[in-house]
């Protein structure tokens, strides 16, 4: 059985993913159609329900909640993880209409943005490959950057006017939820649980094997940096990555609560997390 499978090109996700659709795993019978694509446009594809799998913000899974379900395995969530805002000159944020560069509406990044800055709307969607140049050629007054981004900015003379990570993790001692990998929520259970249990499967072997991916790492990563590439495996890919746990549904309920709470995202009665009876 082939099912369609959506993550972006970067390191973290292609470390994630090697095992599986390159078969160093034993994958139960089910092939992948792999799609890349940065993660503003994943989120979209998952508002129409395209994907059977997909990587997506946790942002935008407030508004795939009737589709999709969460899986265990394969999200991005930690500490000192969270999105930067940059400038390429000292900025006064009571200034309601600075122009500012977002890696897309449906983003985690610009969730943090909007709790942390609620007056600053002017905002203009950017492939977030696209940020740091525009701020640059002062196309924006500031940058919101996400992924490998924030190892590099300060080479290019940019500087940081507020880590969103830090942020978020002073208000609420919670990791910051950045993205997370879903499954159609009308396939069968028992597809759904293994779409799990492989998934888990991969990124063990991931963590076990950690230099069988480079190549595949290496083709698709923006900055080819191999030190780069892993600092930014290390940084968004983890203990939650294996399994959620406790303590990383505890911070994506929180996430979910303060959305709703400061209407950036709506109601719902769906349950997130792919349930113990389907695992």
């Amino acid at each position: 059985m082939k099912l369609t499978l959506g993550f972006s090109p970067c390191p973290n996700d292609t470390f994630i993913f090697d095992a599986l659709i390159h078969h160093k795993i034993d994958t139960e019978g089910l092939e992948f159609e792999v799609i890349f694509d940065d993660v503003e446009t994943l989120n979209q594809k998952a508002f129409k329900a395209e994907l059977d799998i997909t990587k997506l913000s946790y942002h935008a899974y407030a508004y795939a909640l009737n589709d999709y379900v969460l899986l265990d395995s394969g999200s991005a969530l930690g500490f000192g993880v969270g999105p930067i805002l940059l400038s390429k000159y000292p900025q006064d944020l009571n200034h309601s209409n600075l122009k500012i560069g977002i890696p897309g509406k449906y983003t985690t990044a610009n969730f943090l943005l909007s709790l942390a800055y609620p007056k600053l709307k002017n905002k203009i969607e950017l492939v977030f490959s696209d940020i740091e140049q525009k701020l640059l050629d002062e196309e924006i007054d500031l940058g919101l950057i996400i992924h490998e981004n924030r190892f590099t900015y300060q080479d290019k003379g940019l500087i940081k006017v507020k880590d969103l990570g830090e942020y978020w993790e002073e208000n609420t001692h919670c990791a910051i939820p950045l993205g997370g990998i879903v499954v159609k929520r009308s396939l069968p259970d028992e597809l759904k649980q293994k779409v799990n249990r492989l998934v888990r499967k991969s990124v063990a072997f991931a963590f076990e094997n950690p230099s069988s991916a480079l190549p595949f790492i290496k083709a698709h990563a923006q900055e080819m940096d191999e030190k780069v590439m892993y600092q930014h495996i290390e940084l968004y890919v983890n203990k939650y990555s294996i399994d959620l746990g406790n303590d990383g549904k505890t911070a994506i309920h929180t996430l979910f609560d303060e959305a709703f709470k400061n209407n950036i995202i709506p109601a719902s009665t769906q349950e997130l997390f792919l349930t113990k009876s389907q695992l």
